[in-house]
């Protein structure tokens, strides 16, 4: 129970919708140690040679904008070259690697001399199976990377190895990851971290945690929903426009919700400026989710009105409890 709105929110937060901040720290511990087990590999003369320089946290609890609950990690392990190369003129989305001179990379080689994503996945795989430490976890490949459930843990780490390029003509350097068909597709996931943070930046530290509260909503027990990545961009957009925003949190939901009916059936650009459009939603999907997010922007004005307006703190929350379900506190 809270007196007044923003208690409500902040009590709302703090329980259902940001990360634990114990199990983030020990999230983190766990992260790194699998690093330190991992950075064991190098040693091996049947492996890859790793390159540390180019390991990264990537996703969306590295950039701090993952809500409860916490389920997967996203690593990247770098692999040296080791005098391989790769063509810059492939597609984005099915790039061709030609092994360099390591054992591994030439033991997991197509016919045409090209090195297979998937076969490094399954390198990876038998490595990780090996660890000690996890012995009773699950391993299994996915498409583009490997996933490390761990039993004693709630989340889960989705490792990908990675090759750095060289600066291309465009200027840019990237990583190139399993594409999930035996080739490899470029990514750069320090563009959306540094974006995050230098929106956050602009506006004193309230991006974060409006993502995290419209991740919630997004999720939260109805239809339709939205891919969280695709979200997390339109959020971000939102941000870019605006020139300020406002201090309190169920403001700012409000306006988000306004920003995604109004711009669900646009194009949505990938932060990374790789992909290009990554708003596939179907028609259908998209006149769903204009519907419902129009009708909750309608509840959130009522709530705010109810509150500012009307001086009645039960009443704003009462909407807000059926905007956000029964874990959202009740006045009293």
């Amino acid at each position: 129970m809270a007196k007044t709105v923003n208690g409500a929110f902040d009590e709302f937060r703090q329980n259902y919708v940001d990360l634990d901040p114990e199990k983030v720290a020990l999230a983190r511990r766990s992260r790194d140690n699998l690093l330190e087990n991992i950075k064991e590999f190098d040693d091996k003369d049947d492996f890859f040679d790793l390159c540390q320089d180019f390991d990264l946290h990537f996703g969306s609890f590295s950039r701090k904008t993952k809500c409860r609950e916490l389920n997967d990690i996203d690593l990247m392990i770098g692999i040296a070259a080791n005098a391989a190369t790769y063509n810059s003129n492939d597609n984005y989305n099915n790039v061709h690697i030609y092994v360099g001179n390591n054992k591994a990379q030439k033991e997991c080689a197509n016919g045409d001399g090209t090195l297979n994503s998937t076969l490094v996945l399954n390198r990876f795989k038998r490595e990780l199976e090996k660890l000690r430490d996890y012995s009773r976890s699950e391993v299994k490949r996915d498409h583009e990377a490997i996933n490390l459930n761990l039993v004693s843990r709630d989340w889960a780490f989705d490792i990908v190895p990675c090759f750095h390029t060289v600066t291309e003509s465009d200027g840019r350097a990237y990583y190139l990851i399993p594409n999930g068909n035996g080739n490899w597709k470029k990514t750069d996931p320090t563009i959306e971290q540094n974006r995050v943070a230098q929106l956050s930046a602009k506006h004193g530290g309230k991006v974060r945690d409006t993502i995290r509260l419209v991740k919630y909503w997004n999720k939260w027990g109805r239809m339709p929903t939205m891919v969280s990545y695709v979200l997390e961009t339109m959020i971000l957009d939102y941000f870019a426009k605006v020139d300020q925003c406002d201090n309190f949190i169920d403001c700012r939901f409000r306006e988000i919700l306004k920003y995604i009916t109004e711009n669900i059936f646009n194009p949505v650009y990938d932060s990374k400026n790789i992909e290009g459009n990554i708003n596939t939603l179907t028609i259908d999907q998209k006149n769903a989710l204009c519907i419902r997010a129009s009708n909750d922007y309608k509840k959130a004005c009522e709530a705010i009105s109810a509150e500012v307006s009307e001086k009645n703190q039960a009443k704003s929350m009462r909407i807000w409890r059926s905007l956000f379900g029964d874990d959202f506190p009740t006045f009293g």
